[in-house]
């Protein structure tokens, strides 16, 4: 179950249904005290929390949650200043999205955190094993098999195949790519995600022209295909 605290009632029931139409349990809130109430009884495995709230707002609100829970949270705000991402995630969340955003991008980062804390806590249980047509990526393992025979992959190839592809249909810039894979303060530009996805490509796909794998949606970036 994830627990969506946002006090606008239209973004709140669409970040409820993007969620509940990729296959989470969503619920929406429209303040920190019935986001409170509602953890009295049942507990999320993640929370989205919006910082302009009324009442305690949503600084306030994570910080109270942290001494208590370690849950991940991830600070939802159209404020893109510096300052209130540093507060936010040293009030202890584990990330701070920027409105306007897009589905694909919510539901990647969703996914991300909920697989670091349950991989962290010991709570995994879901398959290790991601099948792709004759495509077999073994996420524990750290290995990529095509038809049963194993592919040489290096850690940074691997990470973005296995991010590709456990995000199916979603199209993702060159510019969120070199974020999630090499993180905010790597060296580097987005050129070094296409030079990975051409390498890719050569080790995985009968023909590069044609990519029965990863998409390039062009001036978009790119996808996996469903």
């Amino acid at each position: 179950m994830i627990y969506c605290v946002e006090d606008e009632r239209n973004i709140r029931e669409l970040l409820v249904y993007t969620l509940e139409t990729t296959g989470f349990e969503a619920e929406g809130f429209e303040t920190g005290a019935e986001l409170d109430t509602a953890m009295k009884k049942n507990l999320p495995e993640l929370i989205l929390l919006d910082i302009m709230l009324p009442g305690l707002d949503g600084f306030q609100v994570c910080r109270q949650i942290r001494e208590k829970r370690n849950i991940p949270i991830l600070l939802v705000s159209a404020r893109q200043e510096d300052v209130d991402k540093i507060r936010g995630l040293g009030l202890g969340a584990d990330d701070y999205i920027v409105k306007p955003f897009s589905p694909g991008e919510l539901v990647a980062r969703v996914k991300a955190h909920l697989h670091r804390y349950q991989q962290l806590t010991g709570q995994h249980t879901g398959n290790q094993l991601l099948q792709r047509g004759d495509l077999s990526i073994d996420r524990e393992g750290h290995r990529v098999y095509l038809k049963g025979k194993e592919v040489p992959m290096p850690n940074k190839e691997f990470s973005l195949l296995l991010f590709l592809a456990e995000n199916p249909g979603v199209v993702f810039s060159k510019e969120t790519l070199f974020e999630r894979i090499w993180g905010e303060d790597s060296l580097g530009d987005t050129a070094t995600v296409s030079v990975h996805v051409n390498r890719i490509r050569e080790k995985i796909e009968f023909s590069t022209t044609k990519p029965e794998y990863i998409e390039t949606v062009w001036g978009v970036g790119y996808r996996f295909r469903k």
